[in-house]
C-alpha cells in the first residue's frame, strides 16, 4: 500500500501545475524546479522520481522530462531532441572547449610546433566521436524494444471506450472553464491508482469466489461507473457551454465534488482494509461496515 499510496502522491506532483515565486518554480510538494536550457529552448521540467513509475507511466504523467527521453530512445522512438534535452549542458560545455582551444591554438599554428598542431587536431576530434556516439540512435536501443508491445488489461479499454464523445469536443467550449480540466485529470490519475490499490486488498482480503469478494467487486465496479460518468459529465460541460456562467460554473463543481467524494471514500475503504487484513481477528461486523460504506457512497453520488 506504501507504494500505491507513493504513486499517487508522484502522479499529482507531476501533473499540478508549477507554482513560480521571486522568478523560481516550485513543485506541489514546494521543490525548488531548476531551469533547463537547451539550443532552442528554455524551460522548467519536472523529473519523475526513481523507483515508482513504470516506463508507460512515465511516458505518460511526465512525457517531458529527461527520463522519458531515455524511455523514448530505449525503446528506438526517441530523436535528437531527446539526446539534447538528456545532455543538456553539452552545447556549452563544447562552446567553451572549442573557444579555449582556439585560442590555445593561434599561437601554435604561428609557431610552427608539428606536436602541438597535431595535438590541437587530435583535441578536434574527440568531441567529435563522442558527439558521434551519443547522437547515434541506434546505440540507445534496449532489449525491450525487440519485445512485442504488451497488450493492456480489459479494463483500460473499457475505461477507454467510456468517453469518446467527450474527447471528440475537447477543442470546444469556452477558454475560461478550461481551468476545470487539469483539477479533473488530476482527479482521474488518484483514482485510477487509488482503485486498482482498493482492488488488490479485496483480493487479498477476500479471495474469490467468496461471496464477500464479489460483492466488495462488484461496489467498486459501480463506484468506477460512477466517478467517470461524473468526469465525463464535467467535461462534457466545459465543452459544450455556450457561456460562463455561475450557473455553470455550479455544476461543473458539483461533478468535481462528487469526485471528490468517490475518492476519499475509496481511501477510506483502503485504510479500514488495510487494518482489517493486518488484524487476524477482524470480526464479519468490520467487513460489514465496510460494504455498508461503500453502498452509502454510491446511494450518495447518485444523488448528484
Amino acid at each position: 500500500m506504501p507504494i500505491e499510496n507513493s504513486k499517487a502522491q508522484e502522479i499529482k506532483r507531476l501533473t499540478t501545475p508549477l507554482t513560480f515565486k521571486d522568478s523560481h518554480a516550485y513543485d506541489d510538494n514546494g521543490n525548488k524546479i531548476n531551469c533547463v536550457e537547451t539550443i532552442n529552448d528554455v524551460r522548467y521540467i519536472l523529473e519523475p522520481k526513481e523507483g515508482i513509475l513504470s516506463d508507460d507511466e512515465i511516458l505518460k504523467y511526465a512525457p517531458k522530462s529527461k527520463a522519458a527521453s531515455k524511455v523514448r530512445l530505449k525503446r528506438g522512438l526517441g530523436n535528437s531532441s531527446d539526446v539534447l534535452l538528456i545532455h543538456d549542458s553539452l552545447p556549452w560545455v563544447l562552446g567553451s572547449f572549442y573557444i579555449i582551444l582556439a585560442c590555445v591554438s593561434v599561437p601554435v599554428f604561428f609557431s610552427g610546433n608539428r606536436f602541438g598542431m597535431l595535438l590541437i587536431l587530435i583535441l578536434v576530434i574527440i568531441p567529435l566521436i563522442y558527439l558521434y556516439r551519443i547522437f547515434n540512435l541506434n546505440s540507445y536501443i534496449g532489449v525491450q524494444a525487440n519485445k512485442p508491445a504488451s497488450v493492456k488489461p480489459q479494463e483500460n479499454v473499457q475505461r477507454t471506450i467510456e468517453s469518446p464523445f467527450s474527447e471528440s469536443v475537447s477543442d470546444f467550449g469556452v477558454g475560461s472553464l478550461k481551468r476545470y480540466e487539469k483539477e479533473i485529470n488530476n482527479l482521474k490519475v488518484l483514482f485510477d491508482v487509488k482503485e486498482s490499490a482498493v482492488r488488490d486488498l479485496i483480493e487479498k482480503r477476500f479471495a474469490p469466489p467468496q461471496i464477500t469478494y464479489d460483492k466488495f467487486i462488484a461496489i467498486i465496479d459501480s463506484s468506477h461507473k460512477l466517478f467517470y460518468k461524473q468526469a465525463d459529465a464535467a467535461s462534457n460541460i466545459i465543452n459544450l457551454a455556450a457561456e460562463d456562467t455561475p450557473r455553470v460554473q455550479g455544476e461543473i463543481e458539483n461533478k468535481i465534488s462528487a469526485m471528490h467524494t468517490i475518492i476519499d471514500q475509496i481511501e477510506k475503504l483502503t485504510n479500514e482494509l488495510v487494518i482489517n487484513i493486518s488484524n487476524e481477528t477482524g470480526s464479519d461486523d468490520d467487513v460489514k461496515g465496510l460494504l455498508d460504506d461503500m453502498e452509502s457512497l454510491i446511494d450518495s453520488v447518485k444523488e448528484y
